[in-house]
């Protein structure tokens, strides 16, 4: 290890260098609390923190490497009961993928663009396919990446502070990380509106969209998480009564009606239109204050976008987790070779001007064969999982 870092590091005078080394090495601990994520085992249970607080624990390349090897190895591992993820700073759980990273290396055609996609992919499979419990405490912000982490697992604990989306059409992007498996697995039309239009769900609404399973109030969460530990070898029956006792004491804008009661009907009816053009007509025909809202919402996204949602979550319907990844892996190839992608970056998140200029411009000009070739199998650069 050492002498790996020696050959990386700069010519600096011999004591200066071994304090250089001394400090990688500790930074190189994954339980120092400088480290982007904490991995440790606390009783039965392996926990993961993402700690990149000021970035809103925004999802690296590294961090991926890290997570993706210990979940297996907890898997494995016969004293090891449940994995709990969290993340820290009080205000998100996981704002993201590390976007602006991605799109640098693309410009620069740099192969991070291509393996980050591959390895975020092939870590929503782990979580979804994970034998041991997975407990994912979804408390502030969780959006993109972020729900990758989550909504694969066993349990999502949601509190009053939980904001989610799927916001990647504003961005030149599809809601990729599984989005094509469990949106369109959401009551009614629910996942598809939540896709092409990002909106955005807050703490107990995050439950009634059927998108997290549990909701705790924010301030119990450390006893939550305590008990969780406490557990002696317990099982997912176990588990679940135990957030169940939790969820049944929250008392948490408990009356309040979901966000979106009065909408669902409408939501059902229009976003089962067949093309995206129609739910634009259907919008434009409606009329109602809420119509009105969404319509201006979708003209200020990616029509390259909403057309490769779309066919997205129609296909994923009906295929598993894996075919989902393999089919979202050659969609966010497809994003990496376009003009959208790197646009909407620049204009959301760079400039932020927010004034992004889509290629092409108008829903009518993206045409069905353009969409085709985006679904193209990949050959040998296929994602295997």
């Amino acid at each position: 290890m050492a002498a790996r870092v020696l050959r990386r590091l700069p010519r600096v005078k011999p004591f200066n260098r071994l304090q250089v080394i001394l400090q990688h090495l500790k930074m190189s601990k994954q339980t120092d609390s400088t480290a982007e994520v904490l991995l440790e085992k606390r009783g039965g249970a392996g926990i993961i923190t993402l700690n990149r607080p000021k970035a809103l624990n925004a999802l690296n390349f590294s961090m991926i490497q890290q997570i993706y090897p210990q979940i297996k190895t907890w898997e494995k591992d016969p004293e090891t009961f449940l994995i709990i993820i969290k993340g820290t700073g009080g205000k998100a759980f996981c704002a993201g993928g590390d976007i602006k990273a991605i799109t640098d290396a693309g410009k620069a055609g740099s192969r991070l663009a291509q393996d980050f996609f591959r390895a975020e992919y092939s870590l929503n499979n782990a979580i979804g396919t994970c034998k041991k419990p997975y407990v994912a405490l979804i408390d502030g912000i969780t959006m993109g990446g972020g729900v990758g982490l989550s909504v694969h697992g066993h349990f999502r604990v949601a509190t009053e502070k939980t904001v989610f989306a799927m916001p990647e059409t504003a961005i030149g992007l599809f809601p990729d990380v599984g989005g094509g498996y469990f949106l369109p697995r959401l009551s009614g039309k629910m996942g598809c509106f939540l896709a092409l239009t990002g909106f955005r769900l807050k703490g107990r609404d995050v439950l009634k969209a059927g998108i997290a399973t549990h909701f705790v109030d924010c301030e119990k969460l450390p006893a939550l998480e305590k008990d969780l530990i406490a557990l002696k070898s317990p099982s997912t029956e176990n588990i679940a009564d135990l957030l169940n006792s939790y969820h049944a004491k929250s008392k948490v804008d408990q009356e309040k009606e979901f966000v979106l009661d009065e909408h669902t009907e409408k939501i059902n009816s229009i976003f089962s239109a067949n093309s995206v053009e129609e739910i634009v007509k259907k919008l434009k025909q409606d009329g109602s204050p809420f119509a009105v809202k969404q319509l201006e919402t979708l003209n200020k996204m990616s029509p390259t976008s909403l057309k490769i949602t779309l066919r997205q979550l129609r296909e994923g319907a009906s295929m598993s987790l894996q075919d989902v990844l393999r089919m979202e892996y050659r969609l966010s190839q497809a994003c990496l070779k376009g003009h959208d992608f790197y646009e909407g970056v620049r204009a959301v998140l760079i400039d932020k001007d927010q004034s992004p200029k889509w290629r092409p411009a108008a829903l009518e000009e993206v045409t069905d064969e353009f969409v085709d070739n985006c679904f193209k199998p990949l050959g040998s650069n296929d994602l295997k999982l």
